[in-house]
């Protein structure tokens, strides 16, 4: 919670200096790989912007990991803190850092094979065995972007405005996890379930670890006041 904390900070920090510019502001309605969004824009100085938001997304899909079959639920959440610097003044071109915090998920549930099985680490049990089997991949909640992008909210006596973000968020290593719940086998059964898991999860965070970097592609609409 910490680092949210010290987001809503940034935000509330920058707001108030822009307040203090008094030269108006506009709202933006994103998509892209971040979900869509809704954000607010801010002048700070002359050639700078600040822009204050949040991202949703839900997406439902089958994945594979090792020898495992699962099905997903993906959720993208997150809330920006970011800032456009317009290198030359009279440009739409712009540099953008900033920081995300970024409420990513993942969970899953592994799906026994076509003969009500699963393999897992090469070896195979029912599904009775196994029980319920339970994934959760979750990131970084304070992670840092970088990026370039083209056009203004703010653009003098212009209302309406046209956005191009391209970047990246990067989200570190995945926190990984992977239980089987509902054994009631012997404990020999439920032991080696429990040690096939283990390795299974493993397979699972090396997919997983593939998006410490994610790309985000976003365009947007504005309307300044």
């Amino acid at each position: 919670m910490a680092s949210k904390h010290i987001i809503f900070a940034l935000a509330a920090l920058a707001a108030g200096s822009a307040a203090q510019a008094q030269v108006g502001a506009a709202v933006t309605l994103d998509a892209g790989t971040t979900g869509a969004g809704l954000h607010l824009v801010v002048p700070m100085e002359s050639t700078l912007n600040g822009r204050f938001g949040a991202n949703y997304f839900k997406h439902d899909f089958d994945k594979r990991s090792g020898n495992v079959d699962y099905t997903a639920d993906a959720k993208l959440r997150s809330f920006d803190v970011l800032f456009d610097w317009y290198v030359l003044s009279n440009s739409s071109f712009h540099l953008t850092g900033g920081l995300v915090y970024n409420g990513n998920k993942v969970t899953a549930q592994g799906k026994p094979n076509a003969g009500g099985s699963f393999t897992l680490n090469g070896n195979t049990y029912t599904a009775a065995q196994v029980g319920t089997l339970n994934g959760e991949i979750t990131f970084r909640r304070a992670a840092p972007y970088l990026g370039i992008g083209w056009g203004n909210a703010l653009t003098p006596n212009k209302r309406l405005n046209f956005l191009a973000d391209v970047g990246a968020v990067y989200q570190g290593k995945a926190r990984v996890k992977l239980v089987s719940l509902g054994c009631t086998f012997s404990n020999t059964v439920c032991g080696n379930v429990a040690r096939d898991v283990a390795i299974e999860r493993a397979d699972l965070q090396k997919d997983a670890d593939d998006f410490k970097v994610y790309p985000v592609l976003r365009a947007s609409v504005s309307y300044s006041f």
